[in-house]
């Protein structure tokens, strides 16, 4: 067996030949690289040299993917030719000793082998893992900090996709240690993302942001802004962890309709929103409203003494937010506002009005497409609200016309509607209007 740096010079330079594009250069590398997989002491030699950020990029990049194969194929105890013990340990040493990579892709590649190591080892055989991730994310270093967030990031998300009972009770143990400092982390970088908007210091901004990210996983940016999209990634990120909240435990959420309610209609129903919301941020509004007003936890029983004292708290919560001018603002904005058909799906549906119809209507579309997404939520406001609604939409029908709403609504308005009259008085003669915006 070679000494360490010896064999490292060799596996450089297997690492380098392998990354050319001559195929006559590259081929033999590829050969040879394969022969050592399963040669003790190869993974700590691509260890040493992706940890060495004065090489080459790329045959850096080679040594983490090489590793990365390695831990699929021979991390177990049970695989053939799997590592031994001894070099398992150094190499957990070495993966964690500095979150110090400079390139992005390569600290994200690094983080993705942690994790896959952590889903083999940890807690049992890495204890120490977790304590040294918070431990770097506590430290004044920006980039050490960043790179521990990204694997603690990478770590917990495959900690947390572990389905065993006790893989799961183990898992519970250790984000009840680290939620309540997630949460902290998270409030103090959004806090210095906020000071930074301020201040108008966009990269120091761009980096709170993206360890708010991170650590979850303002003022108006422009949308030409660097910062825009990350901003938009953060922000469905929370309206996310809202719904998600709101599904797993409506009760615990009741304190917080009001507020949700207010939030989600003042973006997507009055001038507030106009130039900062963005199409993906209205449908997640649009899934909170719903949720809450079709939530079964936040409706009385059909005998009130039988109602949970919560579900009639959640109602009278309800009730007081949905006055009747907030249901007819609510109302006539989806119908005038967000059932116009855009140019596009104009086009769309002129030239396969049957595919469109399909397409419009699938599945779990509604909860991320924008028309199927209001088309549900009218259909559960005007479900839930049909007294207060019907004259307004009725109303609407003298005046404009809003054939989309009326067809989804139809059900409901089969009584307080003439259909046979109002199409011979009304929709035939409009039927012959070939305006294109008809």
């Amino acid at each position: 067996s070679m000494d360490m740096d010896s064999a490292s010079s060799v596996v450089l330079q297997a690492l380098t030949q392998a990354t050319s594009q001559d195929t006559a250069v590259l081929k033999p590398a590829e050969e040879q690289l394969r022969q050592w997989e399963t040669q003790p002491g190869f993974y700590s030699v691509l260890l040493r040299i992706f940890n060495n950020h004065m090489l080459d990029v790329n045959v850096r990049w080679l040594a983490v993917l090489y590793f990365k194969n390695g831990i699929d194929r021979y991390w177990r105890r049970v695989a053939p030719h799997a590592l031994s013990e001894e070099e398992k340990t150094l190499l957990r040493a070495g993966l964690i000793t500095n979150f110090n990579e400079p390139v992005n892709q390569i600290a994200t590649q690094i983080a993705v082998l942690i994790a896959k190591v952590a889903r083999l080892d940890c807690p049992r055989q890495w204890p120490e893992l977790i304590p040294i991730l918070l431990e770097s994310v506590k430290g004044q270093d920006g980039l050490q900090q960043h790179r521990a967030l990204l694997t603690f990031y990478h770590v917990t998300k495959t900690l947390a996709s572990k389905r065993l009972a006790q893989d799961r009770r183990l898992f519970q143990d250790l984000a009840s240690g680290i939620y309540s400092f997630a949460c902290s982390l998270w409030s103090h970088h959004t806090d210095c993302f906020l000071q930074q908007i301020y201040a108008r210091d966009e990269a120091a901004a761009l980096g709170s942001l993206e360890r708010t990210l991170l650590s979850l996983k303002g003022r108006q940016v422009g949308s030409d802004s660097p910062c825009r999209e990350k901003l938009e990634k953060t922000i469905i990120l929370f309206t996310k962890v809202l719904l998600d909240f709101l599904e797993q435990h409506p009760c615990a959420c009741i304190p917080l309709i009001h507020r949700s309610l207010e939030f989600a209609v003042s973006y997507v129903f009055t001038p507030a929103g106009e130039g900062v919301t963005f199409e993906r941020f209205i449908v997640q509004c649009m899934n909170l409203i719903k949720m809450i007003v079709k939530n079964d936890a936040y409706k009385p029983a059909k005998n009130i003494d039988d109602s949970k004292p919560e579900s009639l708290e959640a109602d009278k919560i309800k009730m007081a937010f949905f006055t009747y001018s907030t249901l007819t603002e609510i109302g006539r904005r989806l119908v005038s506002h967000y059932f116009l058909l855009t140019e596009e799906e104009l086009t769309m549906w002129e030239e396969d009005p049957e595919s469109f119809a399909v397409e419009e209507t699938g599945g779990d579309s509604w909860k991320y497409s924008l028309r199927p997404c209001t088309e549900v939520l009218f259909l559960d406001i005007f479900h839930n609200y049909s007294q207060t609604l019907t004259p307004v939409l009725l109303d609407m029908v003298q005046n404009l016309q809003v054939y989309n709403a009326v067809g989804l609504a139809a059900y409901e308005l089969f009584d307080n509607v003439d259909f046979d009259q109002w199409f011979k008085n009304q929709l035939l003669g409009e039927l012959q209007v070939s305006h294109h915006r008809y």
